[in-house]
């Protein structure tokens, strides 16, 4: 259990250093092709300076906003707050401010940007359809998120792709009706060829960003999964749960491609093409399997 936490940290310290080196190539392209000196530079850095403090201060409150959740109240949802306070108090983290989403889909997520300033929102499906161990199992896997600083990881994930797809697309407008910055020191051909390889680069860039972005959401469910079963001593807990969502066919019409990547499994069940390269969540077979072998 120890060893796949390890390794699911740093294979997710290893994706974001190609994260990093992906938005150094964009800049360095979009610089080369349309700017003198370090303009581009520098306007990038004011704008992800920002975007980090929009996802800061109001990403948790857009996001709950976005699902429709609500505060749960100790009359209603007695035992969801108690359970969510003692593995709080397990965890050794604050208790997060807990919410509920309407709709029978059997789902949850948790978001903030530490475990000071962190919620945990479960759907009214959770509540009613997982047992008390189940939903336990549910509550320590995204305590585990807010523990291991994951809402920190995909709130800073969001904002990089955020970055590489607007500069990407208002650099391709440049292109497109104003054309790049002309350089007397280069070849006709060579100049050709440079275009031509930085354009490719801005129209895959922001898609090769979104697989970097999706495969760090796999690898820190991996690692919630197993702290969620450090956490309960019982990974039968949440591995029981997955197989019921596995089994729900329910719709949550509040959720979007947004909000997918937060939620314990993907709210949208439908698979598409390249659903593995863009999935936002692993193969919940393969979770369950692992839970099983702890």
């Amino acid at each position: 259990m120890y060893s796949q936490i390890s390794k699911n940290k740093w294979n997710s310290l290893f994706l974001f250093i190609l994260f990093f080196i992906l938005i150094g190539a964009v800049a360095y392209v979009i610089n080369l092709l349309f700017f003198q000196g370090y303009l581009f530079i520098i306007v990038a850095a004011i704008i992800a300076i920002i975007f980090s403090l929009i996802s800061y201060y109001s990403g948790d409150k857009i996001v709950l906003s976005m699902v429709k959740a609500r505060e749960a109240n100790k009359k209603d949802y007695a035992h969801l707050i108690n359970s969510v306070e003692g593995l709080s108090i397990a965890a050794g983290i604050p208790s997060p401010k807990v919410y509920v989403i309407p709709g029978m889909q059997i789902n949850a997520f948790a978001c903030g940007v530490s475990p000071k300033k962190a919620s945990v929102a479960f759907t009214e499906g959770s509540l009613q359809k997982l047992n008390r161990q189940e939903l336990e199992g549910v509550i320590a896997h995204e305590l585990s998120h807010i523990k291991n600083y994951d809402i920190r990881v995909m709130v800073l994930a969001s904002v990089l792709v955020g970055i590489i797809v607007f500069a990407s697309e208002i650099m391709l407008r440049s292109f497109i009706f104003g054309g790049v910055r002309s350089n007397e020191n280069k070849g006709g051909s060579a100049q050709i060829i440079l275009i031509a390889v930085g354009v490719v680069l801005l129209i895959l860039a922001p898609i090769v960003a979104q697989i970097i972005k999706f495969a760090i959401s796999r690898k820190r469910e991996y690692l919630a999964d197993a702290s969620g079963a450090l956490l309960t001593r019982y990974p039968k807990g949440l591995a029981d749960a997955l197989r019921k969502i596995k089994a729900d066919h329910e719709e949550l019409r509040t959720a979007s491609n947004a909000t997918a990547h937060m939620f314990i499994s993907n709210p949208f069940k439908k698979k598409q093409w390249l659903a593995s390269m863009f999935a936002s969540h692993p193969d919940i077979n393969d979770r369950i399997q692992k839970l099983d072998s702890m």
